[in-house]
C-alpha cells in the first residue's frame, strides 16, 4: 500500500471506527493511556467459552488519529481472525508498526502501539482471572493482585490498567 493509501485508510478508521463500544458481556476491559500525548484507549475482550480464544473485542477511547485509527484497525483485525490468546500476546509491537505503516508510525510508536498493549494486558487478565478462580481466589482478591501488575508497568511510558486514564489525564 503507497503512503497516500495508507494515511487515508487510517483517516478512515479513526473517522469511522470499525468495533467501537463496550461490550457487556465482556470477561475484561481494560484502560491504557498514553501520557505522552494523552490518548486513553480500554479494550473490552469477550473469550470463546472454555477456550483461550478471543470471541470478541471492541474499544472505546479518545485521543490523536493514531492512536484510535490503530485500536479500529486492531479491533477490526482481532474480531476477523478470533486469535488465540497465545497469537495475541504474540503479535509484536514491531509487527503492529508495520501493520500500521512503519513510514508513518514509527515516529509515534506509543500513540500505535497503545491498543495492541492494552489487548495484551486484557488477555492477561482473562487468563490471570481464570487460573486465580480455578485456584479459589476472589473476585476482591484477583482485583488487588491487577493493581498490583498494574503498578509493575510505572516509568515505560505506557499506562494499561488501574490509572490509565488519569495518567493520560495528568499532562
Amino acid at each position: 500500500m503507497d503512503r497516500a493509501t495508507r494515511i487515508a485508510w487510517l483517516v478512515d478508521h479513526n473517522q469511522r471506527p470499525r468495533h467501537r463500544g463496550s461490550l457487556p458481556d465482556a470477561d475484561a476491559h481494560v484502560a491504557g493511556g498514553n501520557p505522552g500525548c494523552g490518548d486513553v484507549i480500554t479494550m473490552y475482550l469477550k473469550a470463546q467459552e472454555g477456550e483461550d480464544r478471543v470471541a470478541a473485542v471492541g474499544f472505546e477511547g479518545v485521543g490523536c488519529t493514531l492512536s484510535q485509527a490503530a485500536a479500529s484497525i486492531l479491533a477490526e483485525r482481532t474480531n476477523r481472525l478470533t486469535p488465540t490468546f497465545a497469537e495475541v500476546l504474540d503479535f509484536s509491537y514491531e509487527e503492529m508498526l508495520d501493520l500500521l505503516g512503519r513510514e508513518i508510525a514509527a515516529s509515534r510508536p506509543q500513540c500505535a502501539t497503545l491498543a495492541l498493549g492494552t489487548l495484551k494486558g486484557a488477555v492477561k487478565t482473562v487468563e490471570m482471572n481464570r487460573k486465580l478462580r480455578a485456584a479459589g481466589h476472589t473476585d476482591e482478591e484477583i482485583a488487588e493482585l491487577r493493581r498490583a501488575i498494574a503498578a509493575q508497568a510505572e516509568g515505560t511510558g505506557l499506562v494499561i490498567g488501574e490509572g490509565a486514564e488519569q495518567a493520560a489525564l495528568d499532562l
